[in-house]
């Protein structure tokens, strides 16, 4: 795609006078998977990482590849079976050990010293290690830095308020030469009230462009019964390229 597709792409309907101020706590994320009210999680390796994963991998090999909020999202064993190293974290054991289960991944679970009452689910295998506790209490000390971060779902679920707490542990975690593949939602806010919430590409450069590069890669139309549901009757899928910016 040419960069003037880019730029067509890149300007979203602007609602910038509607703010989503519904705010979700860990405990209401616990209940959603105790109720299986889970209509978040897909069953399939997502789209736009099967045709977009070259531009997280860019020739590199056996990469350490972050999943924020990751839930039991099926994309993680698919990176791990391409030889990669897959770090995951979720607030909700029910999702992490149900991965594990559902993909036939023996494990072992452990306490994280550095975190009091965190625990780490580990595949026998060594290549996926799912953490269980606020992504908040996360560090590079604790889990490194990340070559590749695969956000499909993280952004779009952190309460608005959140954002800039959120997208600065994002940034604590990326290597140099890291390569966040970030999906964000486009909707009309006034008609839902999320999450997902809606991000416009307005907050991707208040919180992630003073440190980072992105481009609009694909706007996915993504709009389907589940979200006519919800009384709306348009919904994108936004994929963006983010780097960290060269150090002068």
């Amino acid at each position: 795609m040419g960069e003037e597709g880019l730029q067509i792409m890149s300007n979203p309907t602007n609602f910038s006078e509607t703010k989503q101020d519904r705010v979700l706590s860990d405990d209401d994320w616990k209940h959603k998977w105790e109720i299986k009210n889970i209509g978040f999680h897909e069953k399939e390796i997502h789209p736009l990482l099967v045709e977009f994963i070259n531009e997280m991998q860019y020739g590199r090999t056996k990469l350490n590849i972050f999943f924020p909020l990751c839930g039991k999202v099926v994309d993680m064993k698919w990176l791990a079976d391409k030889g990669h190293n897959v770090v995951g974290v979720d607030v909700c054991e029910i999702a992490l050990k149900e991965f594990f289960v559902e993909q036939n991944i023996p494990y072992n679970e452990e306490t994280v010293d550095e975190i009091p009452g965190a625990k780490v689910f580990k595949s026998v295998s060594g290549t996926i290690a799912l953490y269980c506790c606020s992504i908040y209490d996360l560090s590079p000390s604790v889990i490194g830095k990340f070559d590749g971060i695969w956000d499909r779902a993280a952004f779009v679920a952190v309460n608005r308020r959140d954002r800039e707490r959120y997208t600065n542990v994002l940034l604590s975690l990326m290597a140099k030469d890291c390569r966040l593949l970030l999906v964000t939602v486009e909707y009309d806010p006034k008609l839902h009230k999320g999450p997902p919430f809606y991000v416009p590409e307005s907050d991707i450069e208040t919180f992630l462009g003073p440190s980072c590069t992105y481009k609009l890669l694909k706007k996915m139309d993504a709009f389907t019964d589940k979200q006519k549901k919800w009384g709306i009757d348009f919904y994108f899928e936004n994929l963006y390229l983010v780097l960290p910016k060269l150090e002068s």
